[in-house]
Protein backbone atom coordinates (compact mmCIF):
# COMPACT_ATOMS: atom_id res chain seq x y z
CA UNK A 1 0.00 0.00 0.00
CA UNK A 2 1.42 3.29 -1.12
CA UNK A 3 2.47 5.48 1.86
CA UNK A 4 0.68 8.51 0.83
CA UNK A 5 -2.78 6.89 1.55
CA UNK A 6 -2.31 6.34 5.13
CA UNK A 7 -2.08 9.83 7.10
CA UNK A 8 0.56 11.08 9.04
CA UNK A 9 -0.73 10.69 12.10
CA UNK A 10 -2.11 6.94 11.60
CA UNK A 11 1.97 6.34 10.65
CA UNK A 12 3.04 7.64 13.78
CA UNK A 13 0.72 5.45 15.64
CA UNK A 14 2.12 2.15 13.33
CA UNK A 15 6.00 3.92 14.26
CA UNK A 16 5.11 4.28 17.93
CA UNK A 17 3.08 0.83 18.30
CA UNK A 18 6.22 -1.30 16.71
CA UNK A 19 8.95 0.56 18.77
CA UNK A 20 7.09 -0.32 21.73
CA UNK A 21 6.22 -3.72 21.13
CA UNK A 22 9.80 -4.39 20.22
CA UNK A 23 10.73 -3.17 23.40
CA UNK A 24 8.12 -4.74 25.50
CA UNK A 25 6.48 -7.83 23.23
CA UNK A 26 3.25 -6.60 25.15
CA UNK A 27 0.31 -5.68 23.63
CA UNK A 28 -0.30 -1.49 23.35
CA UNK A 29 -2.94 0.54 24.36
CA UNK A 30 -4.37 3.43 22.88
CA UNK A 31 -3.83 5.47 26.57
CA UNK A 32 0.36 4.31 26.40
CA UNK A 33 0.32 6.41 22.90
CA UNK A 34 -1.20 9.50 24.61
CA UNK A 35 0.86 9.46 27.20
CA UNK A 36 3.94 8.49 26.12
CA UNK A 37 4.08 10.45 22.08
CA UNK A 38 2.96 14.01 22.04
CA UNK A 39 0.62 13.61 19.21
CA UNK A 40 -1.68 16.23 19.98
CA UNK A 41 -5.06 14.04 20.12
CA UNK A 42 -6.93 12.05 23.53
CA UNK A 43 -6.46 8.56 24.24
CA UNK A 44 -10.13 7.96 23.18
CA UNK A 45 -9.03 9.59 19.14
CA UNK A 46 -6.03 7.24 19.22
CA UNK A 47 -7.87 4.54 19.99
CA UNK A 48 -10.14 5.23 16.97
CA UNK A 49 -7.39 5.38 14.77
CA UNK A 50 -5.98 2.15 16.35
CA UNK A 51 -9.40 0.33 15.01
CA UNK A 52 -8.82 1.94 11.33
CA UNK A 53 -5.07 0.65 11.62
CA UNK A 54 -6.12 -2.60 12.32
CA UNK A 55 -9.19 -2.62 9.72
CA UNK A 56 -6.27 -1.77 7.25
CA UNK A 57 -4.89 -4.98 8.59
CA UNK A 58 -1.34 -3.13 10.39
CA UNK A 59 -2.74 -4.08 13.61
CA UNK A 60 -3.65 -7.40 15.00
CA UNK A 61 -6.04 -7.40 18.27
CA UNK A 62 -4.94 -11.06 20.15
CA UNK A 63 -7.61 -10.21 22.75
CA UNK A 64 -11.20 -8.38 23.09
CA UNK A 65 -9.91 -6.42 26.15
CA UNK A 66 -6.44 -5.98 25.10
CA UNK A 67 -4.29 -3.68 23.17
CA UNK A 68 -2.96 -3.97 19.36
CA UNK A 69 0.32 -5.92 18.23
CA UNK A 70 1.47 -5.09 14.46
CA UNK A 71 1.02 -7.80 12.24
CA UNK A 72 3.26 -9.07 9.44
CA UNK A 73 1.71 -6.07 6.73
CA UNK A 74 2.57 -3.66 9.69
CA UNK A 75 6.21 -4.82 9.52
CA UNK A 76 5.82 -4.56 6.06
CA UNK A 77 5.24 -0.97 6.09
CA UNK A 78 7.01 -0.08 8.96
CA UNK A 79 10.27 -1.30 7.38
CA UNK A 80 9.70 -0.36 4.02
CA UNK A 81 8.23 3.40 4.82
CA UNK A 82 8.99 4.36 8.23
CA UNK A 83 12.50 3.12 8.97
CA UNK A 84 15.21 4.77 10.33
CA UNK A 85 18.14 2.85 9.47
CA UNK A 86 20.96 2.74 12.61
CA UNK A 87 24.40 2.74 12.69
CA UNK A 88 27.06 0.49 14.33
CA UNK A 89 28.66 2.30 17.24
CA UNK A 90 32.56 2.29 17.54
CA UNK A 91 32.74 -0.66 19.79
CA UNK A 92 29.94 -2.65 17.98
CA UNK A 93 32.70 -1.83 14.85
CA UNK A 94 35.55 -3.06 16.56
CA UNK A 95 33.95 -6.11 17.80
CA UNK A 96 33.21 -7.17 13.69
CA UNK A 97 36.29 -5.71 12.90
CA UNK A 98 38.19 -8.30 15.44
CA UNK A 99 36.46 -11.03 14.66
CA UNK A 100 37.93 -10.77 11.14
CA UNK A 101 41.37 -10.03 12.06
CA UNK A 102 43.00 -12.98 11.93
CA UNK A 103 41.10 -15.53 9.37
CA UNK A 104 42.68 -16.79 6.62
CA UNK A 105 39.53 -18.54 4.82
CA UNK A 106 36.41 -17.88 4.30
CA UNK A 107 34.84 -20.37 6.41
CA UNK A 108 36.89 -19.31 9.16
CA UNK A 109 35.95 -15.62 8.93
CA UNK A 110 32.32 -16.31 8.35
CA UNK A 111 32.11 -18.62 11.30
CA UNK A 112 33.76 -15.90 13.47
CA UNK A 113 32.11 -12.60 12.28
CA UNK A 114 28.30 -14.70 12.59
CA UNK A 115 29.37 -15.88 16.14
CA UNK A 116 30.36 -12.21 16.81
CA UNK A 117 26.93 -10.87 15.39
CA UNK A 118 24.46 -13.13 17.31
CA UNK A 119 26.13 -11.99 20.39
CA UNK A 120 25.59 -8.53 19.68
CA UNK A 121 22.26 -8.59 18.33
CA UNK A 122 21.16 -11.50 21.09
CA UNK A 123 19.57 -13.13 18.11
CA UNK A 124 20.36 -16.17 15.84
CA UNK A 125 22.89 -15.59 12.85
CA UNK A 126 23.65 -17.72 9.59
CA UNK A 127 25.22 -17.95 6.54
CA UNK A 128 25.26 -19.39 3.94
CA UNK A 129 28.99 -19.41 1.81
CA UNK A 130 29.07 -20.90 -2.40
CA UNK A 131 25.92 -20.30 -3.38
CA UNK A 132 25.72 -21.81 -6.63
CA UNK A 133 28.05 -23.61 -8.96
CA UNK A 134 29.43 -20.89 -10.92
CA UNK A 135 31.75 -20.45 -8.18
CA UNK A 136 35.39 -21.56 -10.02
CA UNK A 137 38.33 -23.49 -8.58
CA UNK A 138 41.41 -21.70 -8.03
CA UNK A 139 43.52 -25.02 -7.21
CA UNK A 140 43.80 -28.43 -5.32
CA UNK A 141 46.26 -29.92 -4.00
CA UNK A 142 47.40 -33.58 -1.83
CA UNK A 143 49.83 -33.37 0.26
CA UNK A 144 50.88 -37.09 2.48
CA UNK A 145 50.33 -36.82 6.35
CA UNK A 146 51.99 -40.53 6.53
CA UNK A 147 52.19 -43.44 5.18
CA UNK A 148 48.15 -44.23 4.60
CA UNK A 149 46.70 -41.15 4.94
CA UNK A 150 46.70 -37.82 2.74
CA UNK A 151 45.00 -34.31 3.00
CA UNK A 152 43.08 -33.19 -0.15
CA UNK A 153 42.94 -29.35 -0.20
CA UNK A 154 40.51 -27.80 -2.59
CA UNK A 155 41.03 -23.50 -3.33
CA UNK A 156 38.19 -22.18 -4.89
CA UNK A 157 38.34 -18.20 -6.35
CA UNK A 158 35.91 -16.70 -4.11
CA UNK A 159 38.47 -17.62 -1.03
CA UNK A 160 36.57 -20.29 -0.07
CA UNK A 161 38.89 -23.57 1.41
CA UNK A 162 37.80 -27.28 1.80
CA UNK A 163 39.84 -30.39 3.46
CA UNK A 164 39.28 -33.95 3.26
CA UNK A 165 41.25 -36.62 4.27
CA UNK A 166 41.87 -39.14 1.87
CA UNK A 167 43.38 -42.79 1.66
CA UNK A 168 47.06 -42.53 0.78
CA UNK A 169 48.23 -46.40 -1.27
CA UNK A 170 51.13 -47.53 0.28
CA UNK A 171 54.09 -47.49 -1.44
CA UNK A 172 54.01 -43.76 -2.69
CA UNK A 173 57.03 -41.21 -3.61
CA UNK A 174 56.84 -37.76 -3.61
CA UNK A 175 57.65 -37.61 -7.01
CA UNK A 176 54.36 -39.46 -7.35
CA UNK A 177 52.48 -36.72 -5.37
CA UNK A 178 54.05 -34.47 -7.81
CA UNK A 179 52.50 -35.83 -10.77
CA UNK A 180 49.04 -36.23 -8.75
CA UNK A 181 49.31 -32.43 -7.87
CA UNK A 182 50.11 -31.22 -11.58
CA UNK A 183 47.61 -33.09 -13.06
CA UNK A 184 44.90 -32.22 -10.40
CA UNK A 185 46.17 -27.93 -11.22
CA UNK A 186 46.21 -28.62 -15.22
CA UNK A 187 42.54 -30.63 -15.06
CA UNK A 188 40.48 -28.32 -12.52
CA UNK A 189 41.86 -25.09 -12.52
CA UNK A 190 39.24 -22.24 -13.45
CA UNK A 191 36.55 -24.65 -14.10
CA UNK A 192 33.30 -24.08 -12.22
CA UNK A 193 31.76 -26.61 -9.36
CA UNK A 194 29.28 -27.72 -11.44
CA UNK A 195 31.43 -28.62 -14.07
CA UNK A 196 33.10 -31.60 -11.18
CA UNK A 197 31.22 -34.44 -12.45
CA UNK A 198 32.25 -34.07 -15.95
CA UNK A 199 36.26 -33.88 -15.68
CA UNK A 200 38.49 -36.72 -16.33
CA UNK A 201 41.79 -36.23 -16.12
CA UNK A 202 43.61 -38.52 -18.43
CA UNK A 203 45.41 -41.90 -17.28
CA UNK A 204 48.93 -41.60 -15.12
CA UNK A 205 50.49 -44.77 -15.80
CA UNK A 206 51.39 -44.89 -12.49
CA UNK A 207 49.23 -47.39 -10.33
CA UNK A 208 50.11 -46.17 -7.24
CA UNK A 209 49.63 -42.49 -8.40
CA UNK A 210 47.23 -43.41 -10.25
CA UNK A 211 45.02 -44.76 -6.78
CA UNK A 212 45.74 -41.16 -5.75
CA UNK A 213 44.24 -39.50 -7.97
CA UNK A 214 41.46 -41.44 -7.85
CA UNK A 215 41.29 -40.75 -4.14
CA UNK A 216 41.32 -37.05 -4.43
CA UNK A 217 38.54 -36.90 -7.47
CA UNK A 218 36.04 -38.89 -4.92
CA UNK A 219 37.01 -36.75 -2.63
CA UNK A 220 36.49 -33.63 -4.96
CA UNK A 221 33.40 -34.89 -6.33
CA UNK A 222 31.84 -35.03 -2.88
CA UNK A 223 32.69 -31.69 -1.43
CA UNK A 224 31.88 -29.98 -4.62
CA UNK A 225 28.43 -31.53 -4.26
CA UNK A 226 28.37 -30.42 -0.70
CA UNK A 227 29.23 -27.36 -2.15
CA UNK A 228 27.34 -26.50 -4.33
CA UNK A 229 24.15 -26.69 -1.89
CA UNK A 230 25.76 -23.95 0.17
CA UNK A 231 27.86 -24.78 3.62
CA UNK A 232 25.73 -23.71 6.15
CA UNK A 233 26.70 -21.61 9.63
CA UNK A 234 24.36 -21.48 12.43
CA UNK A 235 24.78 -19.45 15.84
CA UNK A 236 22.90 -18.16 18.48
CA UNK A 237 19.49 -20.37 18.34
CA UNK A 238 19.18 -20.14 21.80
CA UNK A 239 18.50 -16.67 21.48
CA UNK A 240 15.48 -16.94 19.28
CA UNK A 241 13.67 -19.74 21.33
CA UNK A 242 14.31 -17.47 24.51
CA UNK A 243 11.73 -14.49 23.28
CA UNK A 244 9.17 -14.22 24.92
CA UNK A 245 5.88 -14.54 22.70
CA UNK A 246 7.65 -17.81 21.41
CA UNK A 247 7.57 -19.15 25.31
CA UNK A 248 4.28 -18.02 25.98
CA UNK A 249 3.32 -19.84 23.16
CA UNK A 250 4.14 -24.19 23.37
CA UNK A 251 3.02 -24.85 19.97
CA UNK A 252 4.52 -22.23 18.52
CA UNK A 253 8.00 -22.63 20.56
CA UNK A 254 8.43 -26.26 19.18
CA UNK A 255 7.23 -25.56 16.09
CA UNK A 256 10.32 -22.95 15.44
CA UNK A 257 12.73 -25.91 17.35
CA UNK A 258 11.67 -28.25 14.44
CA UNK A 259 11.76 -25.70 11.67
CA UNK A 260 15.60 -24.30 12.96
CA UNK A 261 16.36 -27.65 13.06
CA UNK A 262 15.91 -28.73 9.67
CA UNK A 263 19.00 -27.37 8.10
CA UNK A 264 18.13 -27.43 4.30
CA UNK A 265 14.96 -25.71 5.04
CA UNK A 266 17.21 -23.22 6.87
CA UNK A 267 19.91 -22.92 3.94
CA UNK A 268 16.72 -22.44 1.55
CA UNK A 269 15.16 -19.70 3.47
CA UNK A 270 18.39 -17.67 3.31
CA UNK A 271 20.00 -18.31 0.19
CA UNK A 272 17.12 -18.26 -2.13
CA UNK A 273 15.79 -14.57 -2.16
CA UNK A 274 14.78 -11.76 -4.49
CA UNK A 275 17.65 -8.82 -4.40
CA UNK A 276 15.22 -6.65 -4.39
CA UNK A 277 13.16 -8.29 -1.35
CA UNK A 278 16.43 -9.05 1.18
CA UNK A 279 14.05 -8.70 4.00
CA UNK A 280 10.95 -11.41 4.80
CA UNK A 281 8.97 -11.09 7.58
CA UNK A 282 6.19 -14.01 8.78
CA UNK A 283 4.17 -15.46 6.29
CA UNK A 284 6.38 -13.88 3.16
CA UNK A 285 8.94 -16.54 4.35
CA UNK A 286 8.89 -19.86 1.99
CA UNK A 287 7.65 -22.40 4.77
CA UNK A 288 4.88 -21.90 7.13
CA UNK A 289 6.89 -22.96 10.46
CA UNK A 290 9.27 -19.98 9.61
CA UNK A 291 6.09 -17.84 9.86
CA UNK A 292 6.39 -16.54 13.03
CA UNK A 293 10.11 -15.60 12.00
CA UNK A 294 11.79 -12.74 10.21
CA UNK A 295 15.09 -13.13 8.07
CA UNK A 296 16.97 -10.15 7.22
CA UNK A 297 20.01 -11.27 4.52
CA UNK A 298 23.30 -9.65 3.09
CA UNK A 299 25.12 -10.87 0.28
CA UNK A 300 28.98 -10.78 0.88
CA UNK A 301 31.23 -10.86 -1.96
CA UNK A 302 35.21 -11.24 -2.98
CA UNK A 303 35.89 -8.36 -5.53
CA UNK A 304 33.05 -8.71 -7.71
CA UNK A 305 31.98 -12.29 -7.20
CA UNK A 306 29.26 -13.53 -5.04
CA UNK A 307 30.79 -15.75 -1.79
CA UNK A 308 27.72 -16.05 0.30
CA UNK A 309 24.46 -14.68 2.22
CA UNK A 310 24.82 -13.64 6.12
CA UNK A 311 21.37 -13.36 7.39
CA UNK A 312 20.08 -12.20 11.22
CA UNK A 313 17.16 -14.67 12.13
CA UNK A 314 14.73 -13.58 15.09
CA UNK A 315 11.10 -12.57 15.89
CA UNK A 316 9.04 -10.54 13.35
CA UNK A 317 9.39 -8.49 16.94
CA UNK A 318 12.99 -7.57 16.29
CA UNK A 319 14.55 -4.06 16.10
CA UNK A 320 14.59 -3.63 12.36
CA UNK A 321 16.81 -0.52 12.71
CA UNK A 322 19.69 -1.80 14.73
CA UNK A 323 19.95 -5.27 13.24
CA UNK A 324 20.12 -3.67 9.45
CA UNK A 325 22.72 -1.13 10.44
CA UNK A 326 24.57 -4.17 12.05
CA UNK A 327 23.80 -6.67 9.15
CA UNK A 328 24.90 -3.90 6.44
CA UNK A 329 28.65 -3.60 8.22
CA UNK A 330 28.66 -6.60 8.46
CA UNK A 331 28.63 -7.82 4.85
CA UNK A 332 30.79 -4.87 3.98
CA UNK A 333 33.35 -5.61 6.31
CA UNK A 334 33.69 -9.73 5.39
CA UNK A 335 33.67 -8.24 1.75
CA UNK A 336 36.47 -6.19 2.32
CA UNK A 337 38.91 -7.96 4.26
CA UNK A 338 37.92 -11.28 1.71
CA UNK A 339 38.84 -8.90 -1.39
CA UNK A 340 41.54 -7.71 0.49
CA UNK A 341 43.15 -11.62 1.32
CA UNK A 342 42.21 -13.27 -1.99
CA UNK A 343 42.71 -10.11 -4.48
CA UNK A 344 45.19 -7.76 -2.60
CA UNK A 345 46.38 -6.23 -6.09
CA UNK A 346 42.37 -4.45 -6.11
Amino acid sequence: MDDQTISSRKQQIIRAIILEYIEGAEPISSDLIANKYDLGVRSATIRNEMAEITDLGFLDQPHTSAGRIPSDQGYRYFVDHLLLLGKPNQEEKRTLKTATRDEETLRDLVQETTKALSRMTKLMTAAVTVRDAKVRIRNAIVTALGPDRALFILVLENGHTENRIIDCPSGLTLDQIGLVNETLQNSLAGHPLGDVPKIKPASLGHPTAQQLLNNSLNALRTTAKDLTRGHLIVEGEEYVLSQPEFQRETTTLNQIIDSLADEDAVREEISSFKAENQITIGRENSVEPHYPLTFIRRTFKVANQDAGVIAIIGPTRMNYSRNLGLLDYTAESITDVLTKLFHPNL
